[in-house]
């Protein structure tokens, strides 16, 4: 089969969903829509709008097609998510993450759930570890649970939902699931003794064609009955595809959004420590990747009311008057789990672009830290929004020491998901080294930072 030329890319992430289309050939983003990703609060929890999505997905094919052609379907979301198949039908809503409802039974979890020296999955608050979220709907709604004759993980529900062919994929079982022992390249011991094994289809490539689309997917959209789509891959691991091969190891990939999750590939997991969300990711071909995160996107927009790029003065005014910022603000992830967040100064007092860099830096910080965990590359290339964060590349590259590039697609995860047609490794461009932030004081900035958290 030959590669399809332009890739309409499904890309769900936990704030926003799009559709893209990206030619292969110039790896450039053609044309593109995108919806919030809403959060349902009726039903019995939280859970993904996953009919208006589809909705969404199947007008963006539409219009894609209409517009410009579609040769191909990929599929990338985020992590710690899965859809609970009775049948052809959902037995649960589609568990948003971020509900509390697994805490709820911590203590039975937590004598089920596997060390972590076989998974590389720390324990995360909420439903971040899919394994405590599925335990708990088990526990919480047994009739509804006993319906279950499936379960995908995210990627591959849609990708499910446009072949009518059922798949598991190792980037999304093996992203602090609980449900993956890297080592073996198996599912976990917790799988085999809960009894979910057979629940699970068969694991298939990320780097491959699951099917193709249905035909009331084709007569609704105008594609070709013959479209292909792959088996669909995790948002993070989908930044990382495009530079396996690229950058000679160890290296580092920041893949930034609503999480920033530093990616360490040919690292070794020695340094990961599990109370602080420092855990090990399993990449397209199935290696565990050493990776630390916390939510940069999120805390940048709690912390930034006016996004404003800050000038040389107003950087300087906050290295000079000690203008910080002290982890975290979303308490349970991140390096610093248990600290309580906090402005050295009162935010309301500084400009728009004093505040923007007193945040871009903190984010640098906390970045760093990341990289202690999960070891510092020859060099670290950032993915997504926070590339376009030139304060933020010239602090880390300031602190981290080595060269900091921004990536030089603008595409990010889509880019990496439109080469799982089989694109192969190796095809990453980088933007410019950073230049180290070069600012009076500012070393003596960041180890006042550091010593207020040790």
């Amino acid at each position: 089969m030959s590669l399809p030329r332009f890739v309409a890319v499904i890309d769900i992430g936990k704030t926003n969903a799009k559709v893209v289309l990206i030619d292969s050939a110039t790896r450039q983003q053609v044309a593109g829509r995108s919806t919030p990703n809403t959060v349902r609060r009726d039903g019995i929890y939280p859970h993904a709008d996953v009919e208006r999505l589809w909705v969404f997905i199947i007008e963006s094919l539409k219009s894609l097609q209409a517009a410009h052609g579609v040769d191909g379907i990929s599929i990338t979301t985020h992590g710690a998510t899965a859809a609970l198949m009775a049948g052809e039908q959902l037995a649960l809503p589609v568990l948003d993450y971020e509900h509390s409802g697994p805490d709820e039974m911590v203590a039975a979890y937590g004598a089920v759930r596997p060390d972590f020296i076989e998974t590389l999955s720390p324990r995360l608050p909420n439903g971040l570890n899919l394994g405590a979220q599925i335990f708990w709907q088990a526990q919480a709604h047994p009739a509804a649970f006993a319906q279950v004759t499936a379960i995908l993980t995210y990627p591959q529900y849609w990708a499910w939902r446009l072949t009518g062919v059922m798949a598991s994929e190792v980037t999304s079982l093996g992203c602090h699931t609980d449900l993956w022992a890297p080592a073996r390249g198996d599912f976990s011991s917790m799988v085999r003794d809960q009894g979910w094994a057979g629940l699970f289809p068969p694991v298939q490539p990320a780097i491959s064609v699951l099917g193709r689309i249905q035909p009331d997917v084709a007569a609704a959209t105008g594609l070709g009955a013959q479209t292909p789509v792959t088996c669909g891959i995790h948002d993070s691991n989908a930044s990382l595809l495009p530079h396996l091969g690229a950058h000679a190891t160890p290296f580092t990939i920041l893949s930034t959004g609503t999480w920033a999750i530093a990616m360490t590939v040919g690292g070794n997991t020695d340094g990961l420590d599990p109370r602080r969300d420092s855990l090990a990711n399993v990449d397209a071909f199935g290696r565990a990747v050493p990776t630390a995160r916390f939510m940069g996107g999120r805390e940048f927009d709690q912390l930034v009311d006016e996004v404003v790029a800050p000038s040389a003065a107003d950087v300087a005014r906050v290295v000079r008057d000690d203008i910080r910022i002290q982890p975290t603000f979303t308490p349970g992830v991140g390096p610093f789990p248990d600290a309580r967040g906090r402005w050295t100064v009162a935010p309301d007092s500084l400009t728009p672009g004093e505040r923007t860099a007193a945040a871009s830096l903190y984010l640098a910080l906390v970045t760093r830290a990341c990289l202690d965990l999960c070891g510092l590359g020859r060099e670290v290339i950032i993915e997504g929004p926070l590339a376009r964060n030139a304060l933020f590349g010239q602090a880390l590259a300031r602190l981290s020491g080595v060269p900091v590039r921004a990536s030089g697609d603008a595409t990010g995860t889509s880019l990496g998901a439109s080469m799982l047609f089989g694109a192969g490794e190796g095809h990453a461009a980088t933007g410019e080294e950073a230049e180290p932030v070069d600012v009076a004081g500012f070393d003596a900035y960041a180890a006042r930072w550091r010593a207020e958290i040790a």
